[in-house]
């Protein structure tokens, strides 16, 4: 029996309402019988049967935040959007809480997929996916693995599986680093197991943050502590469990990125500190590719990483039109 969610009525998006499109909640399950809560972006002007672009992301954050900034975009430009929390977060279903997993959070994306497939409004054979973040990975897993998406775009990604493993710039990328990561996070295990309750890894620092930080530490603040801050964001709050993400670190993902058919597009700020996620990500690929033709890397000067959750003069919406337009087709 699918799981019965109590949603949020009122409007309570960190981005305004558009009076071009019509925007309602609707509930979706996984093949792991988990309920995902959406919001459905549809187009007002437009009639008959839609492509469709299924939205998710960052890691960590809530549809209210850019996905549903992204979501609504896109469907002022046309096209039906779905944004969805992930399992476990936001206003989804899934118990315990506040846990990720690369298979049940790449199904979450064919979940999507699953739902518009069965609308009436929905040309089924013009589905795409955006994954924005750590979603952009999943977007890209996702894309490997589920031939019914036709277009696949990755905003400032993350490889989850990667940063996980060996820390951010593969610094940690020593075998001692990761057992004593995995030392510590198995002893969390006991003490979660024996209190019944598992702790919290903190999310974004608290603002004003020290002066001394890293550039990307305040960059993210400065986004989900303020001017994105949202009361069920995991990044705006209390974070994720500290063993929420660690099957990240020997599951790794994107291993047959270079099977893919399907159209992807990844675009990231040529300043980010995740810049190379995407280089690496582009690089695998295309490499000893039959289905290059239709990829593409597309950095922009001088954008950092958060630019593309919520710069509207920097996030590229005519670029992401037209991929959208020419490849769901």
């Amino acid at each position: 029996m699918n799981e019965t969610l109590v949603l949020e009525k009122a409007w309570d998006k960190t981005f305004p309402k558009s009076d071009q499109v019509i925007t309602k909640k609707v509930t979706f399950h996984n093949r792991y019988g988990i309920t995902l809560a959406a919001d459905l972006y549809m187009p007002k002007e437009v009639s008959g049967k839609q492509p469709a672009i299924a939205v998710c992301g960052p890691f960590g954050a809530v549809k209210e935040q850019c996905a549903g900034l992204y979501a609504q975009t896109m469907a002022e430009r046309g096209f039906l959007t779905l944004a969805f929390d992930p399992s476990f977060t936001g206003e989804s279903g899934g118990m315990p809480r506040y846990m990720a997993s690369p298979d049940i959070n790449t199904e979450d994306f064919q979940a999507a997929v699953d739902f518009l497939s069965v609308m009436d409004e929905v040309d089924h054979d013009k589905i795409g996916i955006l994954g924005i973040c750590g979603w952009g990975g999943m977007a890209l897993n996702t894309a490997s693995l589920d031939t019914r998406i036709k277009a696949t775009v990755a905003m400032t990604m993350y490889d989850m599986a990667r940063v996980n493993a060996n820390g951010y710039f593969d610094e940690g990328d020593q075998e001692e680093t990761r057992y004593q990561l995995k030392k510590t996070l198995n002893e969390q295990r006991v003490m979660d197991y024996r209190n019944g309750t598992y702790a919290r890894a903190g999310g974004c620092m608290e603002l004003p943050v020290a002066d001394d930080a890293p550039f990307f530490v305040k960059d993210y603040s400065a986004y989900y502590k303020g001017r994105a801050y949202h009361k069920r964001s995991l990044n705006s709050n209390e974070g994720w469990n500290q063993i929420g993400c660690m099957s990240f670190i020997n599951q790794p993902i994107l291993r047959y990125t270079n099977e893919i058919r399907s159209a992807v597009l990844l675009v990231h700020g040529e300043k980010a500190h995740s810049c190379y996620f995407s280089k690496d990500a582009y690089a695998a690929m295309i490499k000893d590719s039959s289905y290059t033709d239709n990829k593409e890397l597309l950095l922009i000067p001088d954008a950092v990483h958060t630019d593309l959750y919520d710069n509207l003069d920097v996030i590229p919406f005519d670029k992401l039109e037209a991929f959208f337009r020419e490849h769901l087709k």
